[in-house]
């Protein structure tokens, strides 16, 4: 796999140049602080190369200034794919125009390819921008970096939606339906650029999570214990389309007082993703309670790790804290990654979560 990047960083806006792909220039992006930089990196069959010069707070691309617009607008021949990098709050995705096809333009293996942070791109996962079905204005799928395909993924919703409002020259406060693996999702693009986010219902009956473990309230699971290599934990399982299981610490330990930051993740971690208790696999939370409206946690991702952020997983912990007691049902969530807001709403029983999503880069894959 060769990759050509072309990064462009600015801390003042430029007007306006693009075509109908987009009708402004990505919002500005974080400076760069270098006088030259240009490196040329060859591994296995791949080759990463990227060049660029700066003055004072601006970068030049080198070879050609070339506008997000014009550069997902060429064709995609000879293998060629174009994409463009966002995150939010650090969980960082490539989005693809797929908008032409209702087949992904990469495979799953092409895509774990791409997200591998020493011999491609570099992401969390690869997001495909689809036509919508079923009456939605689009679809939405998702690669994780393992090559596996998630139902769905809270900060990638984020990313998707400023994605497409790039693409369709939206401007101002947007919204749109979504057609995920886990169903509908709204999102709904603010004035100040943040995304909210109709995250839908929680999932909350054992089987449908899945979990196997036996529902103890009705047919919920809050608070059961989880045996994982020899230590017994306290657990919430709960799905917001994908299968969450929350713990705020171990059964008889300092349940109040969990220190996320002292956990040993990469270990833990994988421990409770395969645990036989968990057919589907399990996204992980670990949470600190740091008020009743304020919750921090870490997150072992089902298919992709250790991340910055999880939105479904933030969504899920909140509905956790509510069942066991510990929250209030509008908390501020911090991840590794930054802040999400987080509402559970009584009078509809939706989840609502807003939070940030941003672009980084744009570039071609060779694939």
């Amino acid at each position: 796999m060769e990759i050509a990047a072309a990064t462009t960083v600015s801390v003042a806006p430029q007007p306006p140049r693009f075509s109908n792909a987009f009708s402004r220039k990505l919002h500005s992006l974080s400076s760069l602080s270098i006088n030259s930089f240009e490196r040329k990196h060859c591994v296995r069959k791949a080759k990463l190369r990227v060049s660029a010069s700066s003055s004072m707070n601006a970068v030049v691309v080198t070879a050609e200034k070339i506008s997000p617009a014009s550069f997902l607008d060429k064709r995609e021949t000879g293998g060629v794919l174009h994409f463009v990098k966002y995150h939010g709050l650090g969980n960082d995705f490539i989005l693809v125009d797929n908008r032409d096809s209702s087949e992904p333009k990469i495979t799953q293996e092409q895509a774990a390819k791409l997200c591998d942070r020493n011999f491609g791109v570099g992401a969390d996962g690869v997001i495909f921008a689809m036509p919508g079905v079923n009456g939605t204005d689009y679809a939405m799928r998702i690669f994780n970096s393992d090559g596996s395909e998630p139902e769905m993924c809270g900060n990638g919703v984020r990313c998707f939606a400023r994605f497409i409002a790039e693409l369709e020259n939206l401007q101002g406060k947007n919204s749109f339906t979504i057609h995920t693996g886990a169903g509908l999702i709204v999102p709904e693009i603010q004035d100040d650029g943040q995304v909210k986010v109709d995250m839908g219902i929680p999932i909350l009956k054992a089987q449908d999570v899945p979990t196997k473990l036996s529902g103890n309230k009705g047919e919920a699971v809050i608070q059961a214990e989880l045996v994982v290599d020899g230590v017994s934990w306290n657990v919430t399982c709960v799905s917001m389309g994908n299968p969450h299981c929350i713990t705020f610490g171990t059964k008889g330990g300092p349940n109040q007082k969990l220190k996320v930051d002292d956990l040993n993740l990469p270990e833990i971690g994988p421990k409770f993703e395969h645990h036989e208790m968990f057919p589907a696999r399990t996204n992980t939370e670990f949470v600190e309670v740091l008020s009743r409206s304020h919750l921090k946690m870490r997150v072992w991702e089902r298919g992709a790790g250790a991340t910055l952020a999880c939105g479904t997983g933030a969504c899920a912990l909140v509905v956790a804290a509510v069942l066991e007691g510990r929250a209030n049902r509008k908390c501020t969530v911090d991840l590794p990654g930054g802040p999400l807001e987080i509402e559970w709403k009584q009078e509809d029983n939706h989840i609502y979560m807003t939070g940030p999503a941003e672009a980084v880069f744009y570039g071609s894959a060779l694939v």
